[in-house]
């Protein structure tokens, strides 16, 4: 299976980022993609509340999402929209929503992401993510033409049991789309995805936004870029660098069950006493 991961820089336009992703989805399909992945936010990278409510839509309304399910279909290829940002109905707050489209166009899964970046990186960096999204709180394990796919969202993969639980219920294949801060993808973003497929032996698909975004109000956004395909032995299949573009390699998912064999260590978890 060929995948592609299109990297992104997304401004806080959704129409003029959905003409890019577009494009960049029919370079990937050009080149022979089936499964193509985009990143966290592809519709929109703003830490404006207020902008966001003006140009965000709720899912039923979403533009993106309508076009790209279009544009899956119209390629005839698997589609991960790596998150989109969304209006919830029921209250204030945003959703950060990632969906598994299928060659027909339709939506074969959805997912919330579950961990809100709620950090203080240092005096100027902070993030409160949950002050504007709701946390999910439920794993979603997609099946992708029979390939158990274990869908998550940047923040989540600091949390190994997440990832365990899925593999153990069967991915073989864990997506990370991310928008990962500079300071924090320099120091962890590697190892941290190099750790998920190894503790899981599960291939690691995790395009990413990149470069300093171009926003119309609030706080400007640097991202870390570097998306990363990582085999279940832990091995950089692919880099995509810190520039925006498409980036494609080839996936024998076989090699999932030949090293879960060699190191089964899903099947060696004991009870233990608390410390």
């Amino acid at each position: 299976m060929r995948v592609g991961l299109v990297q992104l820089c997304a401004s806080d336009d959704p129409q003029e980022n959905l003409l890019t992703v577009s494009n960049y989805i029919a370079e990937a399909a050009g080149k022979g993609a089936k499964f193509v992945l985009t990143p966290e936010v592809t519709n929109c990278v703003s830490a404006s509340r207020s902008h966001q409510r003006a140009v965000l839509a709720t899912e039923d309304d979403d533009l993106t999402l309508s076009m790209l399910q279009s544009e899956a279909a119209r390629h005839g290829i698997w589609l991960l929209i790596g998150s989109l940002a969304l209006k919830a109905r029921d209250e204030e707050r945003f959703v950060n929503r990632s969906f598994l489209i299928s060659p027909k166009g339709q939506i074969a899964a959805r997912y919330d992401k579950i961990h809100m970046f709620d950090v203080a990186i240092s005096d100027v960096e902070t993030y409160r993510e949950s002050d504007g999204y709701r946390p999910g709180s439920k794993a979603v394990l997609a099946d992708m033409d029979g390939v158990p796919l274990g869908m998550t969202i940047c923040y989540d993969v600091r949390f190994p049991y997440l990832y365990r639980g899925l593999a153990k219920s069967g991915a073989k294949i864990m997506t990370i789309p991310s928008a990962f801060s500079r300071e924090t993808g320099e120091a962890h973003w590697e190892v941290l995805l190099r750790a998920r497929a190894i503790e899981t032996g599960s291939f690691v698909l995790a395009p990413a936004q990149c470069g300093t975004h171009a926003v119309s109000k609030g706080r400007q956004r640097s991202t870390y870029g570097h998306s990363l395909v990582i085999d279940p032995w832990g091995r950089v299949l692919l880099d995509g660098g810190t520039s925006p573009g498409v980036h494609t390699v080839a996936l024998n998912v076989e090699e999932v069950d030949d090293v879960r064999r060699r190191i089964p260590s899903l099947a060696h978890e004991r009870d233990y006493t608390k410390a």
